[in-house]
């Protein structure tokens, strides 16, 4: 995340916990109301479990954000930096899971050349076309950035910098939804799955794309960002806010498709102008559309930001596992509402 007040970050996390699904999984692939797929978690009883199905789909497992979390947070990267030889196999990483899954290049292929950094930087941006004849002409854009600083001064002789909240674990919720939506097919608007570069630069990735797609005329619905969901926040009564909360009513829609409160507001996150410091701003102002951003970054739950202690063995693997599985039905049902439910107020 942009230019975070240091001050605040000072803050350390007291307490920390995070409610424990049980998630030994049967073997066998379900559907879940909502065109939701993958395994339901094992429950004490099996009325229980008949009742609570949507809640308990599973699409991704812990096992699977290990996987990709292992490797874009890795010492290998040397902390992603814009132009770095570590960004540049993030990329080839990223692109290679958009192709297997299903995720056609948006552009040519699926990099997409920064413009404006001096160095040679990509973003990887790819698409997933509509099923509707009409609505597929309508796009959503799901992005994060998958760039951090690279190497810093050491600090008891580390100076990778990982990235792993910011934002590995961004940058692997994009790629689980794409997998779900490349694999399954299910959106009638066509949806574009794009991981940023600069952005931490200058949120110049997000920058990039947002005015070559203005310039393309692209009917972008809604941009939906996601930024350091690495570790749940404390105290609250949703699992993610929204930045910008009181521009639109993202939060009630996001609500509404879960079935439960996924979607709240973090003061904090206003206090701080947070909605102007990811990658949802540039699609707002090209586009003056709803371009907003999920985190649990809470400012009490994380004290590691843009140091080399962001580690991945200070991500919990199951909480973005639920995170993955809760915005699917989310993004789904944005996808194929028969309206523009999400406006600006």
């Amino acid at each position: 995340m942009k230019h975070i007040s240091m001050i605040c970050l000072m803050a350390f996390m007291l307490s920390c916990g995070s409610r424990k699904a049980n998630t030994n999984n049967t073997d066998n692939p379900i559907s879940g109301p909502d065109g939701v797929k993958g395994r339901i978690v094992q429950m004490d009883s099996s009325l229980e479990a008949a009742n609570a199905v949507t809640a308990l789909v599973e699409f991704t497992t812990s096992e699977d954000v290990s996987e990709i979390m292992g490797f874009l947070a890795s010492d290998d990267l040397q902390g992603r930096d814009s132009g770095s030889e570590g960004i540049n196999k993030a990329a080839d990483f990223i692109a290679a899971r958009f192709s297997s899954n299903g995720i056609a290049p948006y552009f040519k292929t699926h990099r997409d050349t920064l413009s404006n950094f001096s160095e040679p930087t990509f973003n990887i941006v790819g698409v997933m076309e509509g099923s509707d004849a009409k609505l597929k002409n309508e796009y959503i854009v799901v992005g994060a950035h998958y760039d951090h600083i690279g190497l810093i001064s050491s600090e008891n002789g580390d100076v990778i910098a990982n990235g792993a909240n910011d934002n590995a674990s961004g940058t692997t919720t994009v790629m689980e939804l794409a997998k779900y939506f490349g694999q399954e097919k299910t959106n009638k608007r066509s949806i574009i799955f794009a991981l940023f570069s600069a952005e931490e630069k200058g949120l110049l990735g997000s920058k990039h794309l947002a005015e070559r797609l203005q310039l393309e005329n692209l009917n972008l619905y809604v941009m939906l960002n996601f930024e350091m969901v690495g570790v749940p926040m404390v105290g609250k009564d949703h699992l993610l806010y929204v930045t910008g909360h009181e521009l639109s009513n993202l939060a009630e829609v996001s609500n509404a498709y879960a079935k439960e409160k996924v979607a709240g507001f973090l003061p904090k996150a206003k206090e701080y102008s947070l909605f102007k410091r990811s990658d949802n701003y540039a699609f707002h102002t090209a586009f003056n559309v709803p371009s907003q951003t999920y985190s649990t970054f809470d400012f009490t739950n994380f004290n590691h930001y843009h140091k080399v202690g962001d580690e991945n063995e200070k991500m919990d693997y199951k909480h973005m596992a639920v995170i993955i599985n809760k915005m699917i039905p989310v993004i789904e049902g944005i996808a194929n509402s028969d309206t523009k439910e999400i406006t600006y107020k």
